[in-house]
């Protein structure tokens, strides 16, 4: 190192030691600092849902039909052929029955043919669908969007509080093992931001579900979101409720138990998302929980993909490099 270099940085050290100074300390890892060289900033390969992927992240659904939805998706889905990630699309509800959106969500020619990208729909519209025989509806959506099957986000929570919210009429359950009769497609089942409790869980790995998505308590919290949309008396009353839910760390303690008996469970692939909002947090829960996992991520990726593809990239670039880090120097407590 240069003697000038070495001289600046000694003195940034001096300037900088007071703002350094730490009060807490993360007791989810043991730190371990003689076991490894540095890494060299690269993930082994992960298989999940088939697929290779690069990173053991998740471009959670989000977006479309509204603006920048285009640019955004655009945006994830180059990151996601780039990284070798999967990617959920965000409600294609509007895309059901009208192609007018449909640019949005036609991001297969960006993410490439090997990534998994999944359609989305809500447990409501699969519902309203099942029941009036066109599941081919939903054949089409995939089609037509180049998806590799559907994801069906279940949030009845989220639709009471709605003041136009969708009414269901049958157990959500019911609903799915209906549509897993019936498809013949992939299908994966996530919650969107209150997350889900053990016997939920439960019923759910006993399909033979291409993965669950967690949606945990901690995220972006969509009860809260339509609850804000109200009126105030109608906020007064409903507060209490966004409070209610399962953080992810909690889930993956749910899943753990659940799975002791693992050959009674057909679902054993996991998508942990709400509340993960840095690659420490990740790491922990995928190492924590007892199965094939990656971590999604929604929110935290949505600023940089507003900004920029270019800002993306770095955002997950130190993301993957905090990644191999963490694998090098951190253990799970």
């Amino acid at each position: 190192m240069h003697p000038d270099t070495t001289s600046t940085r000694k003195a940034d050290h001096i300037d900088l030691a007071f703002l350094s100074q730490v009060s807490e300390t993360d007791n989810r890892f043991y730190y371990e600092p003689v076991l490894q060289a540095h890494p060299q900033n690269k993930l082994a390969p992960i298989n999940f849902l088939e697929s290779e992927l690069g990173a053991p992240i998740w471009v959670s659904s989000m977006t479309g039909g509204t603006n920048y939805a285009k640019t955004i998706n655009q945006n994830l889905a180059k990151a996601c052929g780039k990284y070798k990630m999967g990617m959920g699309l965000g409600s294609c509800r509007i895309i059901l029955d009208d192609s007018t959106f449909l640019e949005d969500f036609k991001v297969r020619k960006y993410i490439g043919d090997a990534m998994p990208l999944y359609a989305n729909l809500g447990i409501a519209q699969v519902e309203e669908l099942l029941l009036a025989g066109k599941i081919d509806k939903i054949k089409v959506l995939i089609d037509k969007t180049e998806a590799t099957g559907l994801i069906v986000h279940i949030n009845p929570l989220q639709e009471w509080l709605q003041p136009e919210g969708d009414q269901i009429s049958q157990s959500p359950l019911i609903t799915i093992q209906e549509l897993l009769n019936k498809a013949d497609f992939k299908i994966i089942v996530k919650e969107v931001g209150q997350g889900m409790g053990p016997e939920s869980l439960k019923s759910l790995i006993k399909m033979p579900l291409e993965a669950i998505d967690f949606g945990a308590h901690g995220g972006t919290n969509f009860a809260m979101l339509e609850m804000l949309r109200g009126n105030e008396i109608r906020k007064e009353v409903y507060e209490p409720v966004a409070n209610i839910g399962h953080t992810a760390i909690e889930m993956v303690e749910f899943v753990n138990e659940i799975l002791k008996d693992s050959k009674k469970y057909s679902c054993q692939n996991f998508i942990i998302s709400g509340g993960v909002k840095t690659f420490l947090d990740g790491y922990y829960l995928t190492e924590k929980i007892n199965s094939n996992a990656i971590y999604g991520q929604a929110s935290a990726l949505l600023k940089p993909a507003k900004e920029s593809f270019e800002m993306l990239c770095e955002y997950l670039e130190l993301q993957i490099r905090g990644l191999a880090m963490a694998k090098a120097f951190l253990r799970i407590r």
